[in-house]
């Protein structure tokens, strides 16, 4: 049975001092949330949000400024919040070229996400925007094929009982090609199923390489 509601991801929120040096570590650490929610493939949508909302603050509200980013989920949507203390310096989105001064950031932040606007509280003023993530559920994993081939068979892999003889006491094997066929098809499936629970698929091949040779040593031995 596959496991739809597979991954908690909770609200995270950072304080920070609105300053261009902590750009660079803004969108590492939200490349790490992501990685760590199954959500890498909106790295590049989120690091240009995250990016364009807090130059704006530096921009027109100062250098300086008590800022906070928060990544939530909101239904199946990402939401990204950047909350400041201003709440006279508003966003807009005005007509122009991407290339303009005046108003770039909050058009390239309309071009890749699906929604976006400005919450006004008694203290405070928070930018939002949304981003669809491709969930069936605000705790599934991305739909995908591969992904639920690979939940399939590791429900399958869990439960079976090894036993690799027939009543004959033959063992019974898959043709070569065609074994092999299956075996990419399968290490395929699971490095995607890897990859959408936000695993490192480098690591997880590494670990796997290393293991196969430690088994290979043992048989030879």
């Amino acid at each position: 049975m596959i496991q739809q509601h597979c991954m908690l991801r909770k609200p995270w929120s950072l304080a920070f001092t609105a300053e261009p040096e902590e750009l660079a570590a803004l969108r590492r650490i939200a490349r790490m949330h992501l990685r760590l929610w199954g959500l890498n493939h909106l790295d590049e949508a989120v690091e240009l949000c995250v990016t364009e909302m807090v130059a704006n603050v530096i921009r027109h509200v100062g250098l300086g400024t008590p800022t906070e980013l928060t990544l939530s989920m909101s239904g199946t949507f990402l939401r990204i919040e950047v909350l400041d203390p201003d709440l006279r310096a508003l966003p807009t989105l005005l007509a122009g070229a991407l290339d303009s001064e005046t108003g770039r950031g909050m058009r390239l932040v309309d071009a890749v996400t699906d929604r976006w606007g400005v919450l006004l509280k008694t203290d405070r003023k928070v930018v939002w925007c949304e981003l669809a993530t491709g969930l069936e559920d605000p705790e599934g994993h991305v739909v995908h094929a591969s992904v639920d081939r690979a939940e399939a068979l590791l429900g399958l892999y869990g439960q079976v009982v090894l036993s690799r003889s027939d009543a004959s006491g033959e063992v019974a094997r898959v043709e070569a090609p065609v074994g092999k066929a299956t075996a990419i098809d399968v290490i395929a499936d699971m490095l995607c199923w890897a990859d959408a629970h936000g695993f490192d698929v480098d690591e997880v091949v590494e670990s796997a390489e290393l293991r196969c040779e430690s088994e290979l040593r043992t048989r030879s031995g």
